[in-house]
């Protein structure tokens, strides 16, 4: 269906960006501002629930408390809609090099980092909610979607999360949350590792025929070598990622930023960066 021309809280369609599984993007603008596009999201008809309610309501209510150049800026929400800021350049899976990557990952953990300290997690990081800009060397690099974002405090009294959360995505995601503990800043590290492993290589750490195969592999396995898809230059970067990806929270880096950083360091070696395959 052609939705130009269909307004939401004042804001006009003009073209769709981008589609998931329960929502459509469109660029948009304000009709009091038609030079300044937004990016409309809008549940589809058949996701407009309570449930999807409350977590477009969620997101909007953590990415608007959370004030970071690398973060989505939300401006405005209603009934199934949410406006926030239009990102021209696509997914981060659109850089070319790993310099620039590596970069990419830098700014958005330092974003997690930020959100960590503020007491929330984000819960849903991966290539897929990382945009970039169109001229990235300057305004880099943005973490979207908080709907399944997660503030520390609501764990407070709370019960244990059931193991089998059907909102995570799978292949991103640590070894706690699959065993039905509330995510903490070392989930978004794992995930964020997970991404990295992506981007460098073309796929996650652990391949799998099944969720269950999955599954099994962030509990029990070892991830595969970056080396072994990025040649003996990458060695050392096969400890950090082993680290990032460790399966008790305790024995991962202090930070995001710390991955990124020891990550940055053993792959822009003096042997040269790697080249990381198209994704």
């Amino acid at each position: 269906m052609n939705a130009a021309g269909v307004h939401y809280g004042g804001y006009l369609i003009e073209s769709e960006i981008g589609h998931g599984g329960h929502a459509r993007v469109y660029r948009a603008h304000h009709r009091g501002a038609p030079d300044t596009p937004v990016a409309l999201k809008v549940l589809d008809e058949a996701h407009r629930s309570a449930a999807e309610q409350a977590r477009l309501d969620r997101e909007f209510a953590f990415a608007s408390a959370l004030a970071h150049p690398n973060i989505i800026t939300v401006y405005r929400h209603g009934p199934f809609w949410l406006a926030m800021q239009y990102v021209d350049g696509g997914k981060v899976t659109g850089l070319r090099t790993a310099p620039d990557r590596l970069a990419a990952l830098a700014q958005v953990a330092a974003a997690l980092d930020y959100a960590h300290r503020a007491g929330v997690v984000h819960s849903d990081v991966k290539p897929a909610n990382i945009l970039i800009h169109a001229d990235f060397g300057r305004s880099g690099a943005v973490l979207t979607d908080f709907g399944v974002a997660h503030a520390v405090v609501e764990d407070v009294g709370h019960r244990p999360r059931q193991p089998g959360n059907p909102e995570v995505s799978l292949p991103y995601t640590a070894p706690e949350i699959l065993q039905g503990k509330a995510p903490t800043a070392a989930t978004d590290e794992y995930a964020l590792a997970c991404t990295a492993v992506e981007l460098l290589t073309g796929a996650p750490p652990f391949p799998a025929d099944s969720a269950a195969d999955l599954a099994e592999a962030h509990l029990r396995l070892l991830p595969p070598p970056l080396s072994d898809t990025l040649g003996p230059t990458a060695r050392a970067a096969d400890v950090v990622v082993q680290r990032a990806l460790a399966k008790y929270p305790a024995r991962r880096y202090e930070s995001c930023t710390d991955f990124v950083a020891e990550l940055a360091r053993a792959l822009l070696s003096d042997a040269g960066p790697v080249t990381p395959p198209e994704v």
